[in-house]
């Protein structure tokens, strides 16, 4: 598995509010952002990640893959329950947790391809 990118993923009810803290404490605007579904803040090769309230639930470590379909199988095989992979806008991903009662999840993602 090679990992690219790791990043931190914080899911806001409220988009806006969130992006305007993050830019205050900061003191620089957002990377990226994708109207109220997602914004993100690069600072050298950190990245923390806002998720809409429709996009994600709870807090999770972001995990950029060489491989998404590998790397779900070598966790499946080590007895971890992930789910299956959606496409997203811009990433095809999918999520799993260390226990099912876990406040928190990984994602694990590649980009989209074409």
């Amino acid at each position: 598995m090679t990992v690219e990118r790791l990043a931190t993923l914080f899911p806001a009810d409220n988009l806006t509010a969130a992006i305007d803290l993050l830019t205050a404490v900061l003191g620089r605007t957002a990377t990226f952002v994708d109207g109220d579904r997602w914004a993100q803040f690069d600072i050298g090769p950190t990245r923390v990640m806002l998720a809409g309230a429709d996009e994600r639930d709870i807090p999770s470590l972001a995990v950029k893959v060489g491989d998404l379909d590998e790397t779900l199988a070598r966790l499946r095989t080590a007895g971890f329950a992930a789910e299956d992979p959606v496409i997203g806008p811009h990433e095809r991903r999918t999520s799993v947790r260390p226990s099912v009662e876990s406040p928190w999840a990984i994602v694990l993602y590649e980009p989209a391809v074409g």
